[in-house]
């Protein structure tokens, strides 16, 4: 008699996998409620172990799938966040962004969300129209925000509208919203400090414009390091401009160009681009990467350690970023109240390599 049970179970479960599986379905198969199994899918609720198996096994043995427009309708939410970025030059990749990209996708996808990714205008009123058709549609229930800046349109707009955001990086002070950010000003103290524990003072340093908020932010690292130290900085030691191979190459010349005496024995960039055009001009104008010009940046892009010498960097931990920034939003969402903490600063990692001379 048990055998047959078994048997008219097993068949039971099969013709409903053939089917569109329900939440009850899964319920009776991993012998629960239909509640229980509702708050284990939407991670609402801690079961004992063996029946959080049970549930999932019964959801992929009867593959189960939500129904996202019931769900919708219950809760009055989407279930879906949205994003936009700035495109990366044509013959430019971005590493960063795809490994923020990545791991969102992955954290979003955990708590049941999707990401609706949208086209980025570089005309912010019609950037801004785009956030404005998303909200009062009803598409999104919530905004990622990256390369954020200074008095950010998209921050204000979305603080007017009371809606929910969650950001990769700062804007102003006042501004209150949830973000987390990489602390730019420690990572490059970090290189700093590596440099000076060298011997260099004679330190430059290929920077961003002055209107940039992630680029003022690293800079602090700069110069509260030489004034830790008690050294001057040289004003045409600082060059700036865009975070671009052309740009630090040029730079460098420049620099190089100067008297021995009077031109820097060590560099940092604010990032990788800008480094590997510095490390081009060094070779260009026959002086040794790491024992006569020590070269380091910012970010650590999977590049920079096949070069020639490997470059030292700065590492940001954006996996980390990304996976903790959707539990920020969902919660903001789920809650309506801001999340606490409401900002986070998270720390890089120095990795050091041949371009400064000394491998750890």
């Amino acid at each position: 008699m048990r055998t047959f049970a078994r048997t008219f179970a097993s068949i039971i479960v099969r013709n409903m996998a053939r089917q569109h599986a329900t939440l009850k379905d899964v319920a009776i198969s991993a012998g629960v409620s239909y509640q229980t199994v509702s708050k284990v899918i939407n991670h609402q609720v801690q079961v004992t172990k063996e029946t959080e198996q049970r549930i999932w096994q019964a959801v992929e043995t009867l593959n189960y799938r939500p129904n996202h427009t019931a769900r919708a309708l219950r809760s009055q939410r989407s279930f879906t966040l949205g994003y936009s970025w700035p495109p990366s030059p044509k013959d430019q990749t971005n590493p960063i962004l795809d490994q923020f990209l990545q791991s969102i996708f992955e954290a979003a996808e955990e708590r049941g969300y999707y990401l609706l990714c949208f086209p980025y205008n570089s005309d912010p009123k019609k950037h801004l129209e785009a956030y404005g058709e998303l909200i009062d549609t009803g598409r999104v229930d919530g905004f990622i925000l990256s390369s954020v800046e200074y008095q950010d349109p998209r921050v204000l707009f979305l603080l007017e509208h009371k809606f929910p955001l969650a950001a990769f990086g700062r804007s102003d002070p006042e501004l209150v919203f949830p973000w987390i950010d990489v602390d730019g000003a420690a990572g490059i103290a970090m290189v700093m400090e590596h440099l000076l524990e060298l011997g260099h003072e004679r330190i430059a340093a290929l920077a961003w414009p002055e209107n940039s908020r992630v680029g003022n932010n690293r800079m602090e690292g700069y110069f509260n390091t030489l004034m830790a130290a008690g050294i001057k900085p040289v004003s045409g030691w600082v060059k700036r401009g865009e975070g671009k191979f052309s740009v630090g190459y040029d730079a460098t010349l420049q620099l190089l160009d100067l008297p021995k005496a009077k031109r820097p024995t060590a560099m940092i960039a604010l990032n990788d681009a800008l480094a590997i055009g510095a490390m081009q001009a060094a070779r260009d104008r026959k002086v040794a990467i790491g024992s006569q010009l020590a070269i380091a940046s910012f970010d650590d892009t999977p590049m920079v350690q096949y070069l020639d010498p490997p470059l030292t960097s700065v590492r940001q931990p954006v996996w980390e970023v990304g996976q903790r920034i959707i539990p920020m939003l969902l919660d903001y969402i789920e809650t309506g109240r801001l999340p606490e903490p409401t900002s986070v600063l998270v720390r890089p990692q120095l990795i050091v390599r041949g371009s400064t001379g000394r491998q750890i």
